[in-house]
């Protein structure tokens, strides 16, 4: 596995102070090679939109014909990386190319972050309609209205990505529910966990605020397009950039988060899941996976727990950065999430359920702002 000085996740203003807190994590210093300009991207583009501009690449599988409604999955590299370093690591071309779905990789500039990191830190970035989860949000709405190149399935549009990619997919979920049927995070952090880059720091060595909170933050962000959130987690319990700790506190965030947006149908415990599954590749990390239904009995948390696995893409091809190889089988296992949860359809204005659930959020969102008055 490639490792890199500068830690994902962070940006700070000067290449001293980042070399400093590289040093004080005691990382290895050795910046990862990208992949070959030949890597199999087939379209670089350029978004430009009220938030801003920003370079991505889509990738159409051979065999596909437009009028075919698919799948869009977002990929979001993590710090150091570039879109093409992301896509042969995760080897997310390949099963598209197998199962026939559109990848878009949105590609962080050093305009905006020396680092390429996403800047997940940032509360610009940790809203709606602003900064780069809006860009990002038009990326995948300019993909969806290109009807020329592409056909997109509206109830099947996911976000996925790695450390500083998967807390901005954390963030992506949260606010915007009504765009990503599902989210899939691998290292990340949980929602507004930290809110500048030296806190963030600090969440990234010893974990976040309590995830009840960050759950409550979660669905107030949320807004009128509250739901509960399909979300698959990964996290390897070797991480010496990402505390593991921050995997456990993601999924549990998006359980409190979850609860609220499900009226109640879903009310899941962290340390009761509905099912748990222990697995091993032949010669590689074992692993325990951790599933969570609501009362339907549909599956709506899937935790993947990496034993010894370090800060890397779990099952990962070694030609991209952060990878290792000898763990599951982490593209694979969200792709197939994924497709068990579509975007379902909304409930129509008038049903008794859909007004008796807007009745409810709305007296929630009542009690929790009593709660917020300053005395």
């Amino acid at each position: 596995m490639k490792r890199n000085l500068i830690v994902p996740g962070m940006a700070f203003p000067y290449l001293l102070v980042c070399l400093i807190a590289a040093w004080s994590f005691g990382l290895l210093a050795q910046l990862p090679s990208s992949a070959s300009a030949s890597s199999p991207m087939q379209q670089q583009h350029t978004y430009t939109g009220p938030a801003g501009s920003r370079p991505y690449f889509v990738y159409t599988p051979e065999n596909y014909r437009v009028g075919t409604a698919v799948p869009l999955i977002v990929m979001l590299h993590g710090c150091t990386q570039t879109a093409v370093d992301f896509a042969a690591g995760t080897q997310m071309n390949q099963l598209a190319d197998q199962y026939n779905f559109i990848v878009v990789y949105p590609q962080q500039t050093s305009a905006y972050n020396q680092n390429l990191c996403w800047n997940w830190f940032l509360p610009s970035n940790q809203v709606r309609d602003r900064g780069e989860p809006a860009i990002i949000v038009g990326i995948a709405r300019t993909i969806e209205q290109n009807t020329s190149l592409w056909t997109i399935d509206p109830n099947r549009i996911y976000v996925a990505g790695i450390s500083a990619g998967a807390s901005m997919a954390v963030i992506l979920g949260a606010t915007y529910p009504d765009i990503f049927a599902a989210i899939g995070l691998h290292s990340g952090v949980e929602y507004q966990a930290a809110t500048s880059a030296m806190k963030g720091l600090k969440v990234m060595r010893q974990g976040g605020p309590d995830p009840v909170q960050q759950g409550q933050a979660a669905y107030a962000a949320m807004g009128s397009v509250a739901r509960a959130i399909p979300t698959i987690v990964f996290q390897g319990t070797g991480d010496a950039v990402v505390n593991p700790v921050n995997g456990d506190q993601v999924v549990q965030q998006w359980m409190q988060t979850d609860y609220l947006a499900s009226s109640d149908t879903y009310n899941a415990n962290f340390n009761r899941p509905t099912s748990v599954k222990i697995g091993q590749p032949p010669g590689g990390h074992s692993y325990t996976i951790f599933k969570w239904n609501d009362s339907n009995g549909s599956e709506l948390q899937e935790y993947w727990k990496v034993d010894g696995m370090g800060h890397a893409w779990s099952g990962g091809n070694p030609t991209g950065s952060y990878t290792d190889p000898l763990g599951p089988n982490a593209s694979l296992a969200m792709y197939q999430f994924f497709m068990n949860h579509p975007m379902h359809e909304a409930l129509a204005w008038w049903h008794p359920r859909s007004i008796g659930s807007r009745l409810l959020k709305g007296l929630r969102r009542l009690g929790s702002a009593s709660y917020e008055i300053p005395l």
